[in-house]
């Protein structure tokens, strides 16, 4: 869905704000990237609206935060009655699909319906990059906390939330990037978690 210039160039200011070194405009895009291989594959019940929380899921960040979520659901609201007012968007379906990405790591593949499931499924992709892609994210995460959270107690969260999920059974929800990801998605965290 085509986005007037207007809201297009607020969502990338605000994915600019604070500088990020990893959830910026580009990590937007990737997600994208995911929406479009989602629809040559099993596709989407609603596009429009995974689409528009793609691009605003991440549109507050403050590393450390516990509120970036609900924040970035609110603006996601405003922008849309702003900019998109007729076009017929649930907007409450995308408020939710963001809302979602703060309980990642607590949801079972039980409670999401499909779309859901890929939407959350795309932000985590990165897991299962190739691991010169997956190490700049690993930096970048790192980066953003850096003068947020004392250096120890961030690599101890961190080495603690990754080899949570490489505990997991699953660490992808849905069949479509199971079988795409999940591989080098354990590889990339067995060798980070040693």
């Amino acid at each position: 869905m085509p986005l007037p210039p207007g809201q297009l160039a607020e969502i990338e200011a605000a994915h600019a704000q604070p500088p990020r070194a990893y959830h910026n405009f580009g990590h937007v895009q990737a997600l994208l990237r995911h929406h479009r291989d989602v629809v040559a594959g099993p596709g989407w019940r609603q596009p429009r609206e995974v689409a528009l929380a793609m691009l605003y899921h991440d549109a507050v960040y403050e590393a450390g935060r516990g509120d970036n979520e609900a924040r970035s659901a609110t603006m996601a609201r405003e922008a849309i009655a702003r900019w998109l007012p007729d076009a017929g968007v649930d907007v409450g379906r995308v408020a939710t699909l963001i809302e979602l990405t703060a309980r990642h790591g607590s949801l079972r593949g039980e409670e999401l319906d499909a779309d859901a499931a890929l939407f959350l499924d795309s932000d985590m992709a990165i897991l299962g990059a190739p691991p010169a892609v997956f190490d700049a994210y690993d930096r970048g995460i790192a980066e953003e906390y850096r003068g947020k959270v004392p250096g120890f107690l961030f690599r101890l969260n961190r080495r603690r939330f990754l080899k949570g999920v490489l505990a997991q059974p699953r660490i992808f929800f849905s069949d479509f990037f199971h079988a795409r990801y999940d591989a080098q998605a354990r590889e990339n965290l067995r060798r980070v978690t040693g």
